[in-house]
């Protein structure tokens, strides 16, 4: 009996355990979309309807749902409006732009009716939000259908999104449908909308755009209907049947996506490009590029949009080769909205750029298709993984495409770092996105300091070892949801280093890192040095001594706290000493040489440590000797 009641007890400890373990393990939510708008051209307004069905993975019972209505945003009086018109330093694409809309220029999306499983279900327009109360809760593994029919209005271009654009283009169309908010292991994640980030479900896209049929669209997604549509979609050689009407309707169908958007117009030139072992390429720009402009200038800009296939072609061979494996089998560059923005498959970029601009936004939008469309972090959450990751890989793939030689094409990342550090404006890399006190230290955070986070983790691992790390970290979590820790972990697992100080000092505060050389004492047999740390992040040290000779060797301090070494990197002599322990300002080491035959010494010579202070980074020893 007491045997039976000690097996009983075991096994009531042991489920709870086993439940809790489970529900620890990675999961990820699904959302299928099927869509059909019909668009009307005059009034840039359109009627949709959409079928969603939704799996609940999560081990979380839902009894609520949340979409995201993005064009609302474009109201007076809206939260991106009045964020716009507080902050220290707006965006100078908006300002009081919104302030000022009118009725017919406003953006909007209105819920006509929402069923669940066919039955009507309430629902509450709060802003960019619009919240469901379920009639049936979803359990863990569940599928649930949604089936909504919206009215929409196209905004007057102001962000990203929007009708006549700057340059002329007529639609720039994301965040143009509802689209239902991710629920991770966080919780929901229903943002309002105010400018910055997104965060998406995976899942598949079926979209039917019926619009005039001069328009020509590019998309995310493949066309099904191309022989339909032609505008140059169809196959060389075949007919194209058109159906008979005024209008068109453009069927596209993506896979394992988190979005959708799409760009149109009436004039449109549409080329393409074959990526060998990849992609095929889609370009979309109007023969005036910009409406401003006179016809000297466009010409000058059309002739960077011929030029610009080969080398977006060259841009991907070696993102697939340094970065992972693109996993689509298009990708469209479209002239639109009132920059640069990403979306899976696919851009909207302004056109009129000289060639080193228009190449240099095509490769960082691409690069988004790694760091965003594919590896889908929470981008309000981390959006220095994103636009951070997407800068370092977009520089030397630029400096790659020009060949442009740079020892350190990361220089300007590190620089705007700097400045952000000097101003006092700073702020953690942990601040959520939309909440940045600034603009500047949101842009300095997540696209300088985030690039330059990548590549002093090089300085820390060694170069090799991060490359490797990079590609696993790839194959790992792409078509996932993967956090700052998950990218991390990979990275300990390449290096066999403990890497956690890294995060909790570059991304969880402002700490800055900055070493000098202090002290030089030296005789006839040996020369003593002394370095100190004067900034309050930790690092490894690289130091690289210059004999009278010409010769070269390094003298490699490993932290403590990361318990490994780092491989060496180049073919000079190495010399690794004893680990420095964070808490000790100071570390002194012996050279086995005279100072009298000693030229210069530097901490790392490759400018890969973020070191806010480089002054005291070098000691002139042959000068010093001379004085």
């Amino acid at each position: 009996m007491n045997k039976f009641f000690y097996f009983f007890a075991l096994l009531l400890f042991i489920s709870p355990l086993s439940v809790a373990q489970n529900n620890t393990s990675y999961w990820q939510q699904h959302a299928d979309y099927e869509m059909h708008i019909d668009v009307d051209t005059e009034k840039y307004q359109y009627k949709g309807k959409q079928k969603l069905v939704y799996t609940n993975n999560s081990p979380d019972v839902l009894e609520r749902v949340y979409y995201h209505l993005y064009f609302n945003a474009f109201q007076p009086g809206s939260m991106m409006d009045k964020r716009s018109r507080t902050i220290a330093d707006p965006d100078g694409r908006v300002r009081d732009r919104i302030y000022h809309l009118e009725e017919d220029e406003i953006g909007y999306q209105r819920i006509r009716s929402l069923k669940q499983d066919g039955k009507d279900v309430s629902f509450m327009e709060e802003g960019t939000i619009l919240v469901v109360e379920l009639n049936k809760p979803i359990k863990p593994g569940e599928k649930t259908t949604f089936e909504m029919e919206w009215d929409a209005q196209v905004p007057l271009q102001v962000r990203r999104s929007g009708r006549t654009n700057a340059e002329g283009i007529e639609f720039s169309m994301s965040q143009w449908y509802p689209k239902l908010a991710e629920y991770d292991y966080m919780g929901w994640h229903p943002n309002p909308y105010v400018g910055r980030e997104f965060h998406g479900i995976w899942g598949n896209f079926d979209v039917k755009i019926t619009i005039d049929k001069d328009y020509v669209i590019g998309a995310t997604g493949v066309l099904q209907n191309p022989n339909q549509i032609g505008h140059g979609y169809e196959e060389p050689g075949t007919k194209v049947q058109r159906p008979k009407g005024d209008k068109l309707t453009w069927h596209f169908v993506a896979e394992d996506v988190i979005d959708f958007f799409w760009g149109a117009d009436p004039d449109f030139i549409h080329t393409t490009a074959q990526v060998p072992n990849g992609p095929k390429l889609h370009f979309f720009y109007q023969y005036e590029i910009d409406v401003r402009a006179n016809s000297d200038k466009n010409a000058e800009y059309r002739a960077n949009w011929e030029r610009l296939p080969e080398l977006t072609v060259k841009g991907f061979e070696y993102a697939q080769k340094h970065f992972g494996k693109y996993p689509y089998p298009q990708y469209s560059v479209v002239q639109g909205g009132d920059g640069g923005m990403e979306y899976p498959m696919g851009t909207l970029i302004t056109g009129a750029r000289s060639l080193g601009s228009l190449t240099g936004v095509t490769v960082h939008e691409f690069y988004h298709s790694w760091f965003q469309a594919v590896l889908a972090t929470n981008e309000a959450l981390y959006p220095w993984i994103d636009e951070g990751f997407t800068v370092f890989a977009s520089a030397e793939t630029m400096n790659h495409i020009f060949d442009r030689q740079a020892d350190n094409p990361y220089e300007g990342s590190y620089r705007s770092y700097y400045s952000i550090v000097r101003s006092g404006l700073e702020e953690p890399l942990t601040t959520h996105a939309d909440h940045y006190n600034t603009n500047r230290a949101y842009g300095a955070a997540s696209y300088s300091k985030g690039a330059v986070y990548l590549a002093q983790l090089s300085y820390v691992i060694g170069e090799e070892t991060f490359r490797k790390g990079m590609l696993h970290y790839y194959d790992e979590w792409k078509m996932k949801h993967p956090t700052a820790n998950d990218f991390l972990r990979v990275m300990e697992k390449e290096s066999g280093m403990i890497l956690d100080w890294y995060n909790e000092y570059f991304v969880q505060t402002t700490k800055t890192i900055d070493y000098g050389v202090k002290a030089l004492v030296g005789d006839n047999n040996k020369t003593i040095v002394e370095l100190e740390r004067y900034g309050l992040m930790p690092m490894p040290i690289d130091l690289e001594v210059e004999y009278e000779d010409g010769s070269k060797e390094i003298f490699y301090i490993p932290l403590r706290i990361m318990r490994g070494e780092k491989p060496a990197e180049n073919n000079l002599k190495r010399t690794v000493l004893d680990d420095w322990m964070w808490v000790y300002p100071t570390y002194q080491f012996e050279i086995p040489k005279p100072a009298s035959s000693i030229k210069t010494i530097t901490i790392d010579p490759t400018g890969r440590l973020a070191d806010v202070e480089q002054g005291n980074n070098s000691f002139d020893v042959a000068g010093m000797m001379k004085d």
